[in-house]
Parts: C-alpha cells; sequence; structure tokens
C-alpha cells in the first residue's frame, strides 16, 4: 500500500499552527441561508463529490517526530470523517450551531478539517445575542465551520458552490467579476508610520467566558455615485475605521493612528480555484486627524489610493519576517516556541482591526427548485486578542451582510450591538457625494 503523497504546509498554515491556542480557536464560520428544504442523503452525497473534484481539501495533518523540520499536509483519497451533520431541528438548533463554529474547531488529524451543519426550519431569533441576526423567517441554514489553519473562507465556498452545481444540476460557475478602466499609477500616498503602535479597540463589557461572541445582521448596500474614484469596499474601510475612532473616543481612548487589516484575494473563482489560505494581508491606515476633520469625499479618494497602492504591491502573504520563521532551518517545536515569543512581542504592533470584504457572492449556491438559490451568506474571521474585533461583509442579492465578531475578554454582546448601529450609520455617510 502507497504512503499518501505530502506537502509541505504554506507559510499561513505554519504560522497558525504554531500560535493554535484552545480559548479562542483559528475558525471561520459561513452561513447560508436557502429559502427551500434539502434532502439530506442527496446533499451527503453532493458534498462529498464536491471534496473529491478539490482533492486539495482531502487533507489532514501528517504525524512525526517533535525535531521535524517542516509539518505536513497528508492528501487523502476520501473523507475520514463524516463532514455534513444534521442537528435536530428546534428553536435553538441555528445558534447551537453557530455557537460550535465559533467554540470547536475541526480537528487538523482528519480529513477534511470542515463541518457542515444543515439546520432544517432555521428559526433566527431577532434578539441581540452574541450570535444575534437581524433576519426572521424559516428555510435551511448552511453553516459551514472551518479551520483556519489549513483553509480560509472564499476556498471553502467555492467547495460550496460546487456542492450545489452536484446537488441541484444547474450551473453555478460565478459570474465574472466587475470590470473597472485601468488607472494611471499612483504614486505611494502619505500614511502614518508604520514605527507608532497603532490604537487598541477599547474594552467594553466583556463577560467572564473567553472564546469568540459574534453579531450578524443584513444592511442595504451603499450607493457610490457612478465614476467615484472609489469602490464599495473604500467605504467599507472608511466606514470600519470611523466606527472604531467613534467608539474609542467615547470611551476617552488615547489618540493613535488608526491601521486596519485587510486580506487581498487576487485568485480565480472558477474550478481551477487554488484550495487552501490564498490571501494576502495588507494594512491600511489613518491618522487621527483624518478622522475627525477631512471632509468625506477627501477621505474617499486618499483610502481609495492607499488600497489601490498596496493591492498592487508584490508582498509574501504574510511578509518577509513570516517567511524567515517557516524555513526549515530548526525544529518546528523550537521555531513554534519563537514564533509564540515573537508574537506576544509584536502584539503592540498589532493592526486595530480587521476588515475582510469578500464582495458580491460570484456564485449563485442554487441548490435547485426545492431549495432554491441563496438569499443571505454571511462570513466571520477569527478575532482572537490583541485585535480582539473583526468585520466581515459580503453581498447576495443586493444586500450587505455583515459579521461583527470579538473576544469576549475584550467586549461583549451589548458591546456588538453598539458597534452594529455605529457602522450602519457610518456607512450610510459614505454615501456623501461630492
Amino acid at each position: 500500500m502507497t504512503a499518501p503523497p505530502r506537502i509541505p504546509f504554506p507559510v499561513v498554515d505554519e504560522v497558525s499552527r504554531h500560535c493554535l491556542q484552545e480559548a479562542e480557536p483559528e475558525t471561520v464560520h459561513i452561513e447560508v441561508h436557502l429559502p427551500g428544504h434539502l434532502d439530506h442523503g442527496r446533499l451527503r452525497k453532493a458534498f462529498t463529490e464536491a471534496l473529491r473534484r478539490h482533492p486539495r481539501i482531502l487533507m489532514r495533518e501528517a504525524p512525526g517526530p517533535w525535531y521535524r523540520r517542516r509539518y505536513e499536509w497528508e492528501l487523502t483519497d476520501e473523507p475520514d470523517v463524516e463532514a455534513v451533520r444534521f442537528p435536530p431541528p428546534g428553536r435553538d438548533s441555528l445558534e447551537g450551531a453557530r455557537g460550535r463554529s465559533l467554540s470547536q474547531a475541526p480537528p487538523l488529524t482528519a480529513s477534511p478539517p470542515v463541518r457542515l451543519e444543515v439546520v432544517d426550519d432555521a428559526v433566527t431569533d431577532t434578539a441581540v445575542t452574541d450570535t444575534a441576526v437581524a433576519d426572521g423567517g424559516r428555510g435551511t441554514a448552511l453553516v459551514l465551520t472551518v479551520n483556519h489553519t489549513a483553509l480560509d473562507g472564499p476556498a471553502c465556498l467555492r467547495v460550496l458552490a460546487t456542492a450545489a452545481e452536484v446537488y441541484g444540476g444547474r450551473d453555478n460557475a460565478p459570474a465574472a467579476p466587475p470590470v473597472r478602466p485601468a488607472e494611471p499609477p499612483q504614486g505611494p500616498p502619505d500614511v502614518p508610520s508604520p514605527w507608532a503602535p497603532p490604537a487598541r479597540v477599547a474594552p467594553g463589557t466583556p463577560g467572564r467566558i473567553p472564546g469568540n461572541g459574534q453579531l450578524l445582521t443584513e444592511l442595504p448596500l451603499p450607493h457610490r455615485p457612478k465614476g467615484s474614484p472609489y469602490t464599495v469596499n473604500d467605504q467599507l474601510m472608511v466606514a470600519t475605521a470611523l466606527t472604531v475612532a467613534h467608539w474609542n473616543r467615547e470611551r476617552g481612548a488615547a489618540r493613535r493612528p488608526l491601521r486596519i487589516t485587510m486580506p487581498v484575494d487576487d485568485r480565480p473563482r472558477d474550478a481551477a480555484m487554488p484550495i487552501g489560505n490564498g490571501t494576502r494581508l495588507v494594512d491600511v491606515s489613518f491618522a487621527p486627524d483624518e478622522l475627525d476633520s477631512v471632509p468625506m469625499p477627501e477621505l474617499l479618494r486618499r483610502t481609495a489610493l492607499r488600497t489601490r497602492a498596496l493591492k498592487s504591491l508584490p508582498r509574501p502573504q504574510l511578509g518577509h519576517g513570516a517567511a524567515l520563521l517557516t524555513a526549515p532551518w530548526a525544529p518546528v517545536a523550537c521555531r513554534a516556541a519563537l514564533t509564540r515569543a515573537l508574537r506576544r512581542a509584536a502584539a503592540p504592533w498589532t493592526s486595530t482591526t480587521l476588515l475582510s470584504n469578500i464582495g458580491r457572492i460570484p456564485y449563485p449556491l442554487d441548490f435547485g427548485e426545492e431549495a432554491g438559490r441563496a438569499h443571505a451568506v454571511w462570513f466571520s474571521a477569527p478575532a482572537r486578542m490583541p485585535r480582539g474585533l473583526t468585520f466581515t461583509t459580503a453581498s447576495t442579492a443586493g444586500r450587505l451582510h455583515l459579521a461583527l465578531r470579538w473576544s469576549r475578554t475584550l467586549l461583549g454582546p451589548g458591546d456588538g450591538a453598539q458597534l452594529r448601529d455605529l457602522f450602519a450609520h457610518h456607512l450610510h455617510t459614505t454615501e456623501a457625494t461630492p
């Protein structure tokens, strides 16, 4: 019997593996709402077939001695465990699936490191709790939990789109991305010094139980005048910066530059999309005075210059330092200890928060006549300290779906509701025209 093929951990996977902790698991939560219902047996077969069509997702961490120089993924022909689960329907079923998505990461030792929970007759509670969503109604909710050490949200969504195509027999090819006119090259914009420690999100009313809390909501897509020099992503970036600045100002926090991490994903969305962690991270900076006094059109213009410049610069996924740390110059156990120590030392320079804008969901996610098309899709990114707060957005059916996720050692559910309201207010202000 031949041994399964192995591939070394890429940089992002290895750094994440070094820094795993049980209190705040590195999970990506994806939630898809369908108007109808799914046949359990057909869905299980369709999802398993989708895994086979994207074999890079069928992987587990290969065992090895402590002195090994690399972690390796072991690729499997079939799943080791059943990835699709059907919790008993009930009023708390969706709430329970969301809670597990934040607190229980699929193990890396079993293929695939993904869990799909299918909640029938999903009832959404409109009360604001740690995992509230202002959606209401019944239908089917698909709750995917992704171990972020192995995969990111867009890669897992690609697999789900394949499962929808297999299940419903309908084309789920991605829509063409929007075509934007070529822009003249811009010089590097003025930004605050990268050596200045950025602002931290001011503490709210945290609870005693560690882990992540979450709030999901649906908002109108912000209006953007035709021909504007900025994108909806720039509007979301400005709204995020203004929200955190407003929050900190109300709590008397020190005035410091804001630094917002933004994932950039250049992968195609078709069936050839590389599966794994494929985004690179860039930081968008704002000076305190910009968020207090600069007129909105000018703030949007400056933000657009910065995001365009950052997206165009070639850069390793986590920077040059991470590439050096993950080079096999010492056993992984030694490099893991060094990575954790450096992460603690660099905590004051960690960005203020993270905004992950998935953008318009490119796939119909059409499961056929009985189940229908997705009318809402939420993502949420991990929110470990020292950031402690992440904003994740996606748009489906002409609506913006926002997930706020926070560390419970920093914020509580009431704080999440306040931040949601601030974000909605500041996003609306970005609709100002020159």
